[in-house]
């Protein structure tokens, strides 16, 4: 006996919120840069003080730098869609007929039937804001962004980042030998570049154990590198 239940297809999606996003963005370079900076000093400082308070000014600065960057982004993306739905405005003044057009060339596309492009052209182009809706939508591409987009873009990177900076700096905050305190931080960021890769991966859709070996080779080659380098310099 069938079950419909047992039987019904679940389709599994995922949209990538700018929520998702800004928080990878901060994180990934929080782990990544000041666990860098934090190596490159242990090869050629002595004690951590130098380290932590380093640090502690690289994550300020980093936090407001990505922070004031995701706004920047978020805005240009809001006024990019403003001003190409006032050029929509436009058209549909202007250029009607053309309009009309391209709006029966997507349903067409979309296979539709001709007898019925014409009807659906109608309703479409009854209502100026949905006809330029529909253009921004189908024919530019561009959906629109949410109005506190930028505010909360800064926000969350701004924070992710802070949270990713202090997991490779809190080592030498507590242990006062700059070895000890390198080996710990080290292994400590290695284990949450992973997770953070392993709960990327599961966020974006992509492979979850690739995503975090990707992200913890790269975190990796990071730090050995401003490592080598301070340690050649010194």
């Amino acid at each position: 006996m069938n079950h419909p239940e047992k039987n019904k297809h679940i389709e599994k999606h995922f949209t990538a919120t700018a929520l998702i996003r800004d928080i990878v963005i901060g994180m990934s370079d929080g782990l990544t840069v000041p666990f860098a900076l934090a190596a490159g000093l242990s090869g050629s400082v002595s004690g951590t003080q130098i380290v932590v308070v380093a640090g502690l000014a690289e994550i300020a600065a980093g936090s407001i730098a990505m922070g004031l960057g995701g706004y920047l982004a978020a805005r240009t993306e809001q006024e990019h869609y403003e001003n190409e739905r006032e050029r929509e405005r436009q058209e549909i003044i202007e250029l009607p007929d053309y309009e009309r057009e391209e709006v029966a060339e997507v349903f067409r596309e979309w296979g539709l039937q001709e007898d019925l492009v014409e009807s659906a052209v109608n309703q479409i182009s009854s209502d100026p804001d949905r006809w330029i809706s529909f253009m921004m939508k189908h024919e530019l591409g561009l959906e629109e962004p949410e109005p506190k987009r930028a505010r909360n873009s800064s926000i969350t990177i701004g924070l992710s980042y802070i949270v990713g900076g202090f997991i490779p700096l809190f080592p030498y905050m507590i242990i006062h030998h700059d070895v000890t305190a390198l080996m710990v931080s080290v292994v400590a960021t290695l284990i949450a570049l992973f997770v953070f890769g392993y709960v990327k991966g599961k966020f974006t859709g992509s492979k979850p154990l690739k995503s975090a070996a990707q992200t913890t080779l790269v975190g990796g080659l990071a730090a050995a590198t401003a490592f080598l380098v301070a340690r050649l310099i010194a």
